[in-house]
Parts: C-alpha cells; structure tokens; sequence
C-alpha cells in the first residue's frame, strides 16, 4: 500500500472511532469487550480510570506507557497519536499544574473530541495539536519525555518517526512506547489490507527491525520492559503468525 492511500485509510477509521460510529477493537486483547475492559486488558489500573475523564477511554492502546514513562512534576511531555486524550490525562495528572502535556494526532475529529474534553474537566496543563508524527508540530529539544500508545505502526516511515521524536526531546530525555510487532515477517496479503493496515497489524514491524530503528535514529539504553504475546488468525482459524505488543524505554 502507497503512504497516501494508508494515512488515508487509518485517518477514516479513527474520525469513525472519534464520532463513536464504529466499534473499536483492541489487537491485543481481541473485541467484543467494552473500552474499560479493554483499557484494563493491556495495562491501566482502575484507579488510573477513576481519575482521567472516562469519554477519553477508547481502548485503543496495547500498553500503558504513561504508567512507566518515569514522569516528574513540572515537566513538558508529548504524546505521539494521542486519539481522544486517555494517556495525555494520565500524563497531566503526573507532571501535575506546574506541568504541561502535548498531545499530537493527525485525525481532526479526534482533536476537537480530546480538546472538548480537556475544557469540560477543567485540564489547564494540556493542548492538542493537528499534525503528524512524522511531522511533528513541536521545537526542537523542547520535551522532557514522550510516550506513545499503538500508534507507531500505523506509521508507514517509523524511522522519520522515531527521528522526529529524538528532535524534539532535550538532551537527557526519554521516550515511552507501547506497540506492536511481529515475530517473523508478516504474509503480504495483511501488510497490503488497509484494515489490517487501520487496526494496528498491517505494519507492524517485525520485532528487531523495530528497536534498531529506535538505535538509528540516535537513541540509546533501548529496552523492552514487557511484552505480551498474541496470534492473528486466518481462515479455518489458523494463525498466520505471531504478534507481540511490547512496550520499549529509550533515552536521547
């Protein structure tokens, strides 16, 4: 699949999410179950739901980085694809009124939706902005941390990604992903289904390639500190092949 047809594609399925017209669907942790059980699937406490707006609760991720991302108060963080604004909550709660929190995500609907909540609970120490993560619309060397929640791999130039994020960072900073990959490399008939492509598998990377491209663009101390294994299934309920959703620190 062409980069257009993909940004394309991943864009109308998360206006869809953002206007609640579709369900979503968690890879990691399959569907049929509601947002909250979903969220609690790949990592969130229920103690972290209680405290950030619960209409920011898609359960869309496959991990929880904020959880992990080491945050202190009066720091400056950036959330990569920040959706309807669940991790950006979290964050903000962490680096507390002194603080302040960025959320980017290219879907406009879902930038109205996360800055509607934002006013309606009263979060003074965060901002959503329309751009992409390739792109991201932040200085240079202006972030403590970034996190990112299954949103890389809806990327088709995960390097540009990952070099944008080391741009933006001050020296010393830190970046806290959650995503998937794969084990082996992906059948071309998923890696060209724009579905696949829209629910977090279609390109994902495989699981080495992944971290090297985190070392290339200039990151060091590279670690996976969980990951959590998972199938996609094929016709006759075969597995096509082996999934991970890993959640990887990094420091610039």
């Amino acid at each position: 699949m062409k980069e257009k047809q993909i940004k394309k594609v991943v864009k109308g399925r998360y206006a869809q999410l953002a206007k609640q017209d579709q369900e979503s669907c968690c890879p990691s942790c399959g569907c049929g179950a509601s947002s909250l059980l979903q969220a609690k699937a790949v990592g969130y406490s229920t103690e972290d739901l209680e405290h950030v707006p619960g209409e920011s609760v898609m359960g869309l991720g496959c991990g929880n980085p904020a959880a992990i991302a080491d945050l202190k108060a009066g720091e400056v963080v950036l959330d990569l694809g920040s959706g309807a604004g669940v991790d950006v909550f979290l964050a903000a709660n962490k680096v507390g009124p002194t603080g302040r929190v960025i959320g980017v995500d290219m879907t406009e609907e879902m930038v109205k939706k996360a800055n509607s909540i934002a006013r309606d609970h009263g979060y003074h120490n965060v901002e959503f902005r329309l751009g992409e993560i390739e792109e991201l619309p932040v200085d240079d060397k202006a972030v403590d941390a970034i996190i990112s929640n299954c949103v890389i791999n809806l990327s088709p130039d995960k390097s540009e990604v990952f070099r944008e994020a080391y741009r933006v960072l001050k020296p010393g900073g830190r970046l806290t992903v959650s995503d998937i990959v794969s084990e082996g490399a992906l059948p071309d008939e998923i890696k060209s289904d724009s579905n696949a492509w829209a629910c977090c598998i279609g390109g994902a990377l495989e699981h080495q390639e992944y971290l090297e491209r985190i070392k290339k663009a200039g990151f060091k101390d590279v670690q996976v500190v969980s990951s959590k294994e998972f199938h996609i299934e094929g016709e006759g309920s075969q597995a096509l092949t082996k999934l991970l959703s890993i959640t990887v620190k990094a420091c610039k």
